[in-house]
């Protein structure tokens, strides 16, 4: 996530300044640790412009992660895992604002089924759906839910927005985004529990299921990354789902969690959003128009006489203007 200069930020390669494409991951370069020293230097600190732009995503991802741990400590897992795919709905609506990106109708549907889902789900928490701890605080969990959803959206769609506004590379990015993220994250640390760290030592406090928990945040950084290479938006949206159903028989069986015919609707709706916004614009849209061209069609080739030349083949061509009328001009020039 090469040195990049955009606005006041471009510079002239100084000497020993090396190219980002002589260091990518995989060339004969990369193993070069003096090379690689003097790329980072010049990518980091000489075009420090850029480097500053990450700090705001940076700062807004370490506010999301800590949001989502005062999610989770105030709301059922399955309930927190349903509500925070609203991270679909907030991430689209900066991707319209941000990014000039069209949604299909299918998607604005879906939208709002969503929508529809997490407040079902939402209204069956505050009338107390099922035991739960006594410190716990639905209104507090659902408000750091919504704000990290809020966070989420926003800084998927910056960072996405500044990597396809220069030539930096993705790992460079996420380089850069590490450093701002260790940095606040340690000064956080401090802030809150400096006079513990400084008795008890860093790492006082951590148990095997809270390395799990780190092991599993790293290994799950790395599957999305595969994910995002490999799989598809339909297979992201299984894997969702299959994310909430896992999460519901979790909670079953660890802490109580009782279903009702009030979250299976909500939780019902959520997966059935995430699966339909998932769905290739293309493809429903392709379906529709074949289906009109077979009816528009049907009485002239029924009509039509022995000897009359045939009719000129247009329903085809309709049915192109039609989609490209519908279809956003990113899907268009993909």
């Amino acid at each position: 996530m090469a040195a990049v200069g955009t606005g006041g930020s471009t510079a002239a390669p100084g000497p020993g300044a090396v190219s980002a494409g002589a260091l990518e991951p995989g060339t004969a370069s990369a193993g070069n640790v003096k090379h690689l020293v003097l790329f980072l230097h010049e990518a980091v600190l000489v075009q420090y412009v850029d480097t500053l732009k990450l700090a705001v995503p940076s700062l807004i991802y370490t506010l999301q992660n800590n949001l989502q741990y005062v999610a989770i400590s105030n709301l059922p897992a399955a309930t927190f895992q349903v509500t925070y795919q609203l991270k679909i709905l907030t991430t689209a609506l900066f991707s319209v604002l941000m990014l000039n990106r069209s949604l299909s109708r299918l998607q604005w549907t879906s939208l709002l089924l969503l929508f529809t889902g997490v407040a079902i789900v939402q209204a069956q928490q505050a009338g107390g759906g099922g035991p739960r701890p006594l410190d716990q605080n639905p209104g507090v969990g659902l408000a750091a839910v919504v704000a990290s959803c809020l966070s989420s959206g926003f800084a998927g769609v910056y960072f996405e927005k500044i990597l396809k506004g220069s030539s930096g590379s993705v790992w460079l990015r996420n380089l850069q985004l590490g450093l701002f993220g260790t940095a606040l994250g340690l000064v956080g640390l401090w802030w809150a529990e400096g006079t513990a760290v400084a008795h008890r030592g860093f790492f006082f406090g951590y148990t095997p299921a809270v390395w799990g928990v780190v092991l599993n945040q790293a290994f799950g950084g790395l599957l999305v990354a595969v994910v995002v290479k490999y799989a598809d938006n339909i297979l992201k949206g299984f894997a969702t789902s299959l994310s909430i159903v896992l999460s519901t028989v979790a909670s079953i069986r660890l802490f109580g969690f009782h279903v009702d015919p009030l979250f299976a609707l909500g939780a019902g709706l959520v997966i059935g959003a995430v699966y339909l916004y998932s769905l290739p614009r293309g493809a429903a849209k392709a379906i529709a128009s074949a289906s009109a061209s077979v009816s528009t069609s049907g009485p002239c080739i029924h009509q039509q006489h022995p000897g009359q030349p045939p009719p000129p083949q247009l329903s085809s061509h309709r049915g192109d203007l039609i989609t490209e009328s519908f279809l956003p001009k990113s899907v268009l020039v993909k």
